[in-house]
């Protein structure tokens, strides 16, 4: 180990971007065992490790780093999948730069550790050399419904099969994994790699209905009539506006409804063809992740340019700094400090551009953040054929919420107690439902903490 001093950091290799816009294959090459090993024996051994504080999960970073340096696959495994339920996704998809990785001792003046790879590495080696995670088997009389099979769901659903306890999943699409499937786009997160893990929940006894809308297709009273708890994990999928003229033009789109189209394009799938924007001038409103998933998806899409406008700088974006670097690597123009004041309109009623205001930032609000302060008289237009507002998302509350007690805050999210229980007893949840939109690995904690919750309750 603390072989930084001659070792420096060295990041996953990426594929070039004359070949990755031309598909959505994973940008990122896995590391190999080489790769890994000397990332892992850069590794200082902190006594007071800050990835691993940093970490949402407390995942056992230094000790599976340690496992990894001295070639012990197999404890490197069971390591990285005892706090989290699907490490190869974490690896994948999680800001390691604002987490784990941002927090790494070495970043002052060595360069953090490629925590991230070393992850998914392990993961995805071990399932090569065919490692699984352990599951007792259905062990219990108890029995636990989970609505939503996204990162909330399926975390829940692990930890309560881990206990022997059946599980239910109720999702209302085709497919499981939620926000993992129809959300973030395949050259971030393969969907085969998602398929893989809700495969082991089956084999591990779990029940998965697809196509099945609660309050719709079945209800919440059957539901509760049929288990012993309930785990709620429906995220938030109700994408919040601008609210300014002209958002309503038949070509302004909302960011999920585009991503999910596209995705069920690659599943080969039918879906909407008002989402094809080959050949058009595309912008994106939004500087967050699901923005930059946007703008590099409709690159692939062989969009004629692809304009990002978000209203602070670079460095205040809410997104991965890997992710905005990316972007611009595949030809994203971005636009910062500028802020939209309507979205210009033809005689057809068709978006043909957005009216834009120069920002500064100003002095610091409450939460420490500057305050965006608009310039007057410093109006522009961006000319566009297509407009998608990526400016995050609300939680959609399902009447059967109301009807059963279950109690929302003023924007609509579910209120839950310490132990993720909501109002009504027995009834539980987690993730964006509860948090607005938030991280995947702050869903996946919540998951694994409402089910050790349920666990708790049922086998006192």
């Amino acid at each position: 180990m603390r072989e930084f001093l001659t070792i420096g950091r060295i990041d996953p290799a990426k594929r070039l971007v004359v070949d990755r816009v031309k598909d959505f294959k994973e940008i990122y090459e896995v590391f190999n065992k080489n790769e890994a090993g000397a990332q892992s024996d850069r590794c200082v051994q902190c006594g007071d490790p800050y990835c691993l504080n940093k970490c949402p999960l407390h995942n056992y970073i230094p000790q599976w780093l340690k496992a990894v340096a001295e070639s012990d696959l197999e404890f490197a495994f069971k390591l990285s999948n005892e706090p989290s339920p699907f490490p190869e996704v974490m690896g994948r998809v999680c800001p390691q730069d604002r987490l784990c990785e941002g927090d790494c001792t070495l970043n002052d003046g060595h360069g953090a550790i490629t925590i991230g790879a070393v992850e998914a590495f392990i993961n995805e080696e071990g399932f090569k050399a065919g490692l699984k995670p352990e599951f007792p088997g259905i062990t219990t009389d108890k029995k636990v419904a989970i609505i939503g099979s996204g990162p909330a769901g399926l975390s829940a659903a692990t930890y309560l099969l881990r206990s022997g306890i059946a599980v239910t999943m109720y999702e209302r699409a085709d497919r499981a994994g939620g926000l993992m499937t129809y959300g973030i786009p395949n050259f971030k997160l393969d969907k085969k790699i998602v398929d893989r893990r809700v495969k082991l929940l089956e084999e591990a006894g779990m029940e998965l209905v697809l196509e099945c809308e609660v309050g719709k297709d079945i209800t919440f009273e059957e539901i509760v009539n049929g288990h012993d708890a309930i785990f709620i994990g429906i995220g938030a999928t109700k994408g919040k506006t601008a609210r300014i003229t002209g958002e309503k033009a038949p070509n302004v789109y909302m960011a999920m409804e585009y991503l999910t189209a596209i995705q069920k394009k690659n599943f080969k799938r039918a879906y909407d063809k008002q989402f094809e924007f080959k050949d058009l001038d595309v912008v994106v409103i939004g500087g967050g992740d699901t923005a930059m998933d946007c703008v590099r998806t409709a690159k692939r899409e062989g969009a004629r340019s692809v304009k990002c406008l978000y209203r602070r700088d670079a460095y205040n974006m809410p997104g991965s700094q890997k992710e905005y670097k990316n972007a611009m690597e595949e030809g994203v123009d971005f636009q910062f400090q500028a802020s939209p004041k309507q979205i210009l309109l033809d005689e057809n009623g068709r978006a043909v551009g957005v009216e834009m205001v120069k920002t500064v930032l100003g002095a610091k609000d409450e939460s420490g953040r500057q305050r965006m302060e608009e310039v007057k008289g410093s109006d522009f237009t961006v000319n566009a054929d297509v407009v998608i507002l990526a400016l995050g998302f609300d939680p959609s509350v399902p009447s059967f919420l109301a009807e059963n007690g279950i109690e929302t805050n003023a924007w609509g999210g579910i209120v839950i107690d310490d132990n993720n229980q909501t109002s009504t007893a027995g009834i539980y949840a987690g993730g964006d439902c509860y948090r607005g939109a938030d991280l995947v690995v702050n869903a996946v904690y919540d998951g694994r903490e409402a089910a050790r919750s349920i666990v708790r309750s049922l086998l006192k």
